[in-house]
């Protein structure tokens, strides 16, 4: 149940999943109703074509469409209970494949099968029935993992099995209609040969782009002239033939009963299309976001066929699965860059936004990326002000030091000097980010780690700097020893112009970064002796 004040929060909130909860609930001023009157769940679908690997482009969708979905559940609720959603994620895998995806093995098969829907085309990889099944395992692997609630729903099911033949009815039954919107969209060379419908060749098991006769709307049957010259009639139902992405696109919408679905930029054309031809087909065009695209370190959008964005399991391999959630949560509406350098931001930012949840009012809270997430995950509750003890930058910092063959032991060896009960046992979360932490050293930080000498006056601030801590207690706290770090600094003696320049020496020459953690913080954490250890080699240097 939710509280009054969240609700009421939650009706004027200005934070973007909110503000699509308000606009989806005029579509439904007093609840979705079937067609008896009884009360229906508001659906949310989201759309993947598994013509390649999933990467974070696609996930990025289920995220927001979950997010939207669960502040329509507060925004819309009745007596402070949640108002009844669906989420459905479904698959076009009937779809042809037209080009050989870059980063798949066995690509001779592929070239093989090309134009045959995915789900009829072997896995290259060997583990599935099917490319589209492997694609999509990988897909429903991630979303099990992060713990959303959806039903996963495959075009080459619903195709197969019937489930669509009266909507597919409806569209050969519009078929003029159809071709009315879509051929002034298409170039004379494409309109000659569009069909709404695309039948399956029986002889190749290709789906065809041909012009289609439409023989018997109500029994589904159609005439075509197939790859070899012959004038096939055959059905167009029970998957013998796949609809052109536009009408498939709105087909399902009004099959389905599609409430809100958001899509990227580079469909904003297709959105128009499809929504008038939903209008034809009997429905109406569900509300939605128009999202930017993620981009690669070149700034190039991300495509699951060239594989030039980061896959889920590469993120997952530096950092969390809620550092991800926080990096896709702001702004959708602006382009984001996508690569691994965004992963320790990502990280310590989200446990920071996750630490201010219980000091905020419902306003801030509903604007808080890790408020959103923890909703989402049914834990707003119990997860709110949890805080890590050492920041991922860090541990970064700490296994940086310790070089490319640091070991997961050692880290929690050092942990010890910093934290109580330094066992992973104790802190679960801080165990995945040492395991990613060692990851990330080894893959980027250690193979170009460049430690400079110093100059001169940072040499003397360096040994004045191991002179104060052969002075002070093995357990004094990471404040008193900033504290020292700060008073170094600040002695003109050592003509420092300003403190960030004597903690860029300190980087530079300890650590070998241009960036780095509260020295403090890091000297107690790796120990005094080994600090004074790190300040002798630079000298040495």
């Amino acid at each position: 149940m939710f509280s009054t004040d969240l609700i009421e929060a939650a009706r004027v909130s200005k934070s973007w999943p909110f503000q699509e909860a308000q606009r989806l609930a005029k579509r439904y001023p007093n609840g979705k109703t079937a067609a008896d009157g009884s009360p229906e769940p508001v659906l949310f679908e989201t759309g993947y074509g598994p013509s390649g690997l999933p990467h974070i482009g696609t996930f990025q969708e289920v995220l927001r469409t979950t997010l939207v979905r669960k502040a329509y559940e507060i925004v819309a609720s009745t007596g402070g209970a949640p108002a009844p959603t669906r989420l459905v994620a479904f698959s076009d895998d009937m779809d042809g494949l037209r080009k050989v995806p870059d980063n798949v093995p066995d690509k001779a098969l592929l070239e093989a099968n090309l134009h045959k829907p995915l789900s009829r085309i072997p896995d290259p990889f060997g583990k599935f029935e099917s490319f589209a099944a492997h694609n999509n395992a990988m897909l429903r692997e991630f979303l099990d993992r992060f713990g959303f609630e959806y039903e996963f729903v495959a075009a080459s099911e619903r195709y197969s099995s019937g489930a669509f033949d009266d909507a597919l009815r409806g569209v050969l039954r519009n078929d003029q209609a159809i071709l009315d919107i879509m051929l002034p969209t298409l170039r004379a060379e494409r309109a000659a040969t569009y069909s709404p419908i695309m039948p399956i060749s029986p002889s190749t098991g290709h789906v065809l782009q041909v012009p289609v006769e439409i023989v018997d709307a109500d029994a589904g049957t159609v005439r075509f002239t197939d790859e070899d010259g012959t004038v096939i009639e055959q059905s167009a139902l029970g998957g013998m033939a796949k609809l052109q992405w536009k009408v498939d696109f709105a087909m399902r919408w009004v099959a389905l009963g599609v409430d809100y679905e958001m899509y990227g930029k580079d469909l904003t054309d297709t959105g128009i299309q499809s929504g008038k031809i939903a209008r034809v087909l009997g429905g109406r065009k569900p509300e939605g976001l128009i999202y930017e695209l993620f981009l690669d370190a070149n700034g190039e959008k991300i495509s699951k066929s060239k594989g030039n964005g980061l896959t889920i399991e590469e993120w997952l391999t530096y950092g969390s699965e809620e550092s991800l959630g926080h990096y896709i949560f702001p702004n959708p509406k602006s382009a984001k860059q996508l690569h691994v350098g965004v992963i320790p931001k990502a990280v310590d930012d989200y446990w920071q936004f996750r630490a201010a949840i219980p000091d905020q009012s419902w306003d801030k809270r509903l604007g808080n990326p890790a408020w959103n997430l923890l909703n989402a995950a049914g834990e707003a509750e119990s997860g709110a002000g949890e805080t890590l003890p050492v920041t991922y930058a860090l541990l970064l910092n700490l296994v940086g030091v310790l070089g490319a063959d640091a070991t997961d032991e050692q880290v929690w060896s050092y942990l010890g000097n910093y934290i109580d009960d330094a066992r992973p046992e104790a802190h679960p979360a801080l165990a995945v980010l040492v395991e990613r932490a060692l990851a990330y050293n080894r893959d980027f930080v250690a193979p170009t780690l460049v430690k400079r000498p110093p100059a001169a006056n940072e040499a003397a601030a360096l040994r004045e700097l191991d002179a104060r801590l052969a002075t002070i207690d093995p357990g004094t706290s990471a404040e008193d020893i900033q504290t020292i770090v700060y008073e170094i600094g600040k002695d003109e003696t050592f003509g420092f112009d300003t403190l960030r320049d004597w903690f860029r020496a300190q980087y530079e020459t300890l650590l070998g970064s241009e960036q780095g953690p509260r020295m403090g913080s890091f000297i107690a954490l790796y120990g005094i002796d080994n600090s004074r250890r790190l300040i002798a080699e630079a000298l040495a240097r």
